[in-house]
């Protein structure tokens, strides 16, 4: 199986050109790329596919082997992919994903994409701005958004002192959310810059997050905390998310990076054991 490592600000996935390979049972083949000491090492696994609809279709995997709805990184990882390798011709591209069909917007330099924007489209509330919710014993207030996947929007005073590898869990299956939830760890910096730890379903704590970013910049500026323009700042980087107050649109923009390509003999690595 050919393949690529691709990351976004360090959100890292395996991917495959599907209009060239055939994958049987993509949630499996994600939990076995994924693993970083028997595998190839990733947040998950992401398709490139032929689409009815638009330039190509994304379908990603998280590293447990779950579908994801959408996701940020992986998207702008999609797009590059798509023109760098001559899929799509056009720095104006559409993906189909199960969250509908993405505009992308993007720059190159000697041919190669370096920056992506993408129309995220209108995220939803999910609750009330500010809900009341107990985790671990803790007091606290979300707000749940609809970026596509689910996501909780906490705000935090010292997002670096958080212990996510024990609280992580506690959040992602709380009663609140039965099909679990990505959840973001917000601090506000001032009114045009975030700082944002996330931890996702099914992959745990991950460098960064697109939709995540989308959904704690739609909450400060809902909130009033910030602008229609913000910074995230992530562990693995920053991102830029505006929101257009007329339609509601949000737009993030991003870098995203091929970091290799190589070929995997699956059987000799044991996967058809």
């Amino acid at each position: 199986m050919r393949f690529a490592k691709m990351q976004g600000l360090g959100n890292d996935y395996v991917y495959v050109n599907c209009f060239e390979e055939q994958v049987e049972d993509p949630g499996r083949l994600a939990r076995f790329v994924s693993d970083r000491h028997f595998g190839i090492g990733s947040d998950g696994l992401i398709l490139i596919c032929p689409s009815e609809k638009a330039d190509c279709r994304m379908r990603m995997f998280n590293g447990d082997g779950s579908e994801g709805i959408m996701c940020g990184n992986g998207i702008r990882c999609v797009g590059k992919y798509a023109y760098d390798h001559g899929i799509v011709n056009s720095l104006h591209m559409t993906v189909e994903t199960l969250d509908g069909v993405k505009q992308l917007d993007m720059k190159a330099r000697d041919g190669r994409v370096e920056m992506i924007t993408v129309d995220m489209g209108t995220p939803g509330l999910a609750g009330p701005l500010g809900e009341s919710i107990q985790v671990e014993g803790m007091n606290l207030q979300m707000t749940a958004v609809d970026v596509g996947s689910p996501h909780a929007v906490y705000y935090m005073d010292d997002i670096d002192g958080l212990e996510l590898e024990k609280l992580g869990p506690a959040f992602e299956h709380h009663s609140r959310f039965p099909d679990r939830v990505n959840t973001e760890f917000v601090e506000v910096a001032d009114r045009s810059h975030i700082r944002m730890r996330v931890w996702e379903r099914g992959s745990g704590e991950t460098w960064a997050c697109g939709t995540g970013a989308t959904a704690s910049a739609l909450v400060s500026m809902l909130l009033g905390l910030t602008d229609n323009h913000v910074e995230v700042q992530l562990r693995g980087g920053n991102l830029e998310i505006s929101r257009n107050p007329e339609t509601g649109h949000m737009f993030m923009t991003g870098p995203a990076v091929e970091v290799f390509s190589g070929e995997m003999d699956l059987a000799r690595c044991g996967y058809a054991q």
